[in-house]
């Protein structure tokens, strides 16, 4: 009998956890999107009067948790079952956003972030693992194509409609927004998901560790993700540089009105206004309306070159951001950095399916995101130190993004070498 492969073939659990993914990162990104801002104000601002050094360590911090934990949580999720793990993870983001908000000192805000980073580590491969339980070879490209719409479409309403509100109340808004989607979220675990049928599996914690030794030992791997990783420095700016620099330097006016002269045709006297959380909105934006053309046009371009291609977008993005502090060159950079975010990464997931090994694809394919680690850890502490340099005290933006263009120029450097006397080498071995 042949499977369905439409929209009509998903179960009732596949919808459940799009519905839950959706939830989860329009809280997460609703509050990264202003977080770094938050950090650095001063109090009688609305934020907790943090250095820039400290909030560069809050952002260097979580995100590479998010990214590493999903190593371990996966294996602790098929070992004590799926909606155990969510109900720990739940409960970690329920509390983690809600101190967050409560708290005025750093101790306790990186410890509430903290907490909220062990949820959101724990909840991502429980979710990923429903979707390929809760799909078949035919619509496996299908649920987890939706799959990724239902991320990026969290991240673009929540800040665009959401987040702005609240934050005019107070940021802690934000925060208790997120709590409370962390107990609806609860809720449908408790109620509607249902655990998905258990597939045999022989991986433990030990078996978690043997693994990535072996990974760890596999130098060319190793070495690819570290130079891919240049790549996602820039990105982890979008979080911190550079949501400060258009607080600082870039007067959005002109798209203000730009913006409302064309709501005006719909409404009356329109006040639209650009914060600076809409940022993460441009980068969400351009990935639902241009990734299946982006991904249609690369599809047939060999992977390696591709990625280098692709982070050569981004790094012409961050550069234009030396240009000039208008707000339509600011908008351009952003567009073009988005536009080597969509070509290159798709692509990388593809490479690591070419370079690793028949029998441990899988393996590899889980370890492949250690690219956030890095870049993320590294962003978050570098992009700080050299706002502060640069921005801060000599009064030099355009500086600062020269200087992690050139962050991107090497990753892309070092990528071409690596494809002339490594990759090619390995592709002939097998």
């Amino acid at each position: 009998m042949k499977q369905k492969s439409g929209i009509g073939s998903f179960s009732k659990n596949f919808w459940t956890v799009i519905v839950m993914e959706f939830l989860e990162r329009g809280a997460y990104y609703g509050v990264m999107s202003g977080l770094s801002v938050y950090l650095i104000l001063f109090p009688e601002n609305g934020g907790l009067g943090l250095s820039k050094e400290q909030a560069g360590a809050i952002l260097g911090t979580i995100p590479p948790l998010l990214y590493f934990l999903p190593i371990v949580s996966g294996a602790i999720a098929e070992r004590y079952g799926y909606r155990r793990v969510l109900f720990f993870a739940f409960t970690c983001m329920i509390f983690g956003y809600t101190f967050s908000g409560l708290s005025h000192s750093y101790f306790l805000v990186f410890i509430s972030l903290v907490l909220m980073a062990f949820g959101a580590g724990f909840f991502k491969p429980v979710i990923s693992g429903t979707i390929a339980r809760s799909t078949n070879e035919t619509n496996s490209g299908l649920g987890f194509g939706i799959f990724y719409w239902s991320i990026n479409l969290g991240a673009f309403l929540f800040p665009l409609i959401l987040v702005p509100y609240l934050k005019a109340i107070s940021f802690s808004y934000v925060f208790y927004m997120a709590g409370i989607i962390g107990a609806i979220l609860l809720i449908i675990n408790l109620f509607i998901y249902k655990e998905p049928e258990k597939r045999a599996s022989s991986r433990n914690l030990v078996q978690v560790f043997k693994d990535m030794l072996m990974v760890i030992k596999d130098w060319r791997f190793i070495l690819m993700i570290f130079l891919y990783a240049g790549f996602w420095v820039l990105y982890f700016q979008m979080f911190g540089t550079v949501l400060w620099y258009v607080k600082d330097y870039v007067d959005m006016t002109p798209v203000n009105s730009a913006v409302n002269s064309f709501l005006g045709l719909f409404v009356q006297n329109p006040s639209w206004k650009f914060d600076v959380v809409h940022v993460t909105v441009i980068n969400a934006g351009v990935i639902i309306l241009l990734q299946l053309i982006v991904s249609n046009i690369v599809k047939k371009w060999a992977a390696l070159p591709t990625m280098i291609t692709g982070i050569g977008f981004g790094t012409l993005g961050m550069g234009i951001l030396a240009l000039s502090t208008s707000p339509w060159i600011f908008i351009l950079g952003m567009v073009t950095f988005t536009l080597g975010e969509m070509t290159t990464h798709p692509k990388f997931i593809s490479y690591i399916g070419l370079i690793a090994p028949a029998d441990k694809k899988a393996l590899y394919l889980g370890y492949s995101f250690l690219y956030g680690v890095i870049g993320s850890s590294i962003g978050g502490f570098l992009g700080s130190r050299l706002y502060v340099k640069y921005v801060d005290n000599l009064h030099q933006p355009a500086t600062l993004w020269i200087i992690l263009s050139c962050i991107g120029l090497f990753s892309m450097i070092s990528l071409a070498l690596y494809n002339r006397f490594i990759a090619k080498k390995m592709t002939a071995g097998k």
